[in-house]
């Protein structure tokens, strides 16, 4: 490739078939390749390329604190998680149709896990998605009033089609952080989706609010179109714990 051809694709922003052209030309000899179907392997690899680059921009904006997929979720370990009604979630369609949905269970049973790995399935998909947990939300909006920014953070938790909310129930909320939430969750319904995480049974989500009428409001939008998953299995972190006590122990028996 010539210094003039190469200097042309940058001008027109096409690095993916900056990146593959001496390989497709080579190919296209080899091969005899008619000029439409060298030219289709071309825009092939600029279309490859630049969904790649989109993804990665919004595995980054996403802010998932750790990558989890659902391949490397342990459904044995879990036998309440019915794992074809997670397989199902995973095609996005309650993304498509701004349903929500929450993940219940004790805390190390795998809520973030399916919660990011859907996440991460909904970015392939090309939707634009947010993580973060309640607490960090909450307080990122209270500051936010102290230099006049709030609008604008408000737009930040609302806009994704996705956002992924953690932890809810691990502190009660006061006042001005349940005024937040119902924002949020008002401005969101049927508009965009969310995926809540609690150690919480859904009975004892309004006792998280300090207002109850608020909570009622809150509760009322966010469970309309949810889907419910809740987990009442033993936390893995526990098992691994338990694990290797075990192991520890024998090692010390052997050693005797």
């Amino acid at each position: 490739m010539n210094d003039l051809m190469f200097s042309r694709l940058r001008q027109l922003k096409l690095s993916g078939i900056i990146k593959t052209v001496e390989l497709r030309n080579e190919q296209a000899i080899k091969e005899q390749m008619s000029y439409m179907e060298f030219l289709e392997l071309l825009l092939s690899d600029e279309f490859s390329n630049r969904k790649d680059n989109s993804n990665k921009k919004r595995m980054q904006k996403a802010k998932f604190p750790q990558i989890k997929t659902l391949e490397e979720y342990q459904f044995n370990q879990q036998p309440s998680v019915n794992k074809r009604f997670i397989y199902n979630l995973a095609t996005c369609e309650f993304v498509r149709k701004k349903e929500n949905v929450a993940f219940i269970g004790p805390p190390g049973t795998g809520k973030t896990h399916l919660s990011i790995a859907l996440g991460i399935k909904a970015i392939s998909q090309g939707y634009n998605v947010l993580f973060t947990t309640i607490n960090q939300m909450l307080e990122d909006l209270y500051l936010s009033r102290a230099d006049n920014s709030f609008s604008q953070r408000l737009k930040y938790y609302i806009n994704p089609d996705l956002l992924i909310l953690d932890e809810l129930g691990l502190k009660k909320l006061n006042q001005n952080s349940v005024d937040d939430f119902y924002e949020i969750v008002s401005r969101r319904y049927e508009k965009g989706s969310m995926i809540i995480t609690s150690n919480k049974v859904f009975d004892e989500w309004g006792r998280i609010f300090y207002d109850p009428v608020l909570a009622t409001a809150i509760l009322d939008r966010f469970i309309h179109h949810c889907h419910f998953v809740v987990i009442k299995g033993e936390s893995y972190r526990m098992k691994q714990s338990k694990e290797s006590l075990k192991a520890i122990s024998a090692k010390i028996q052997n050693n005797e």
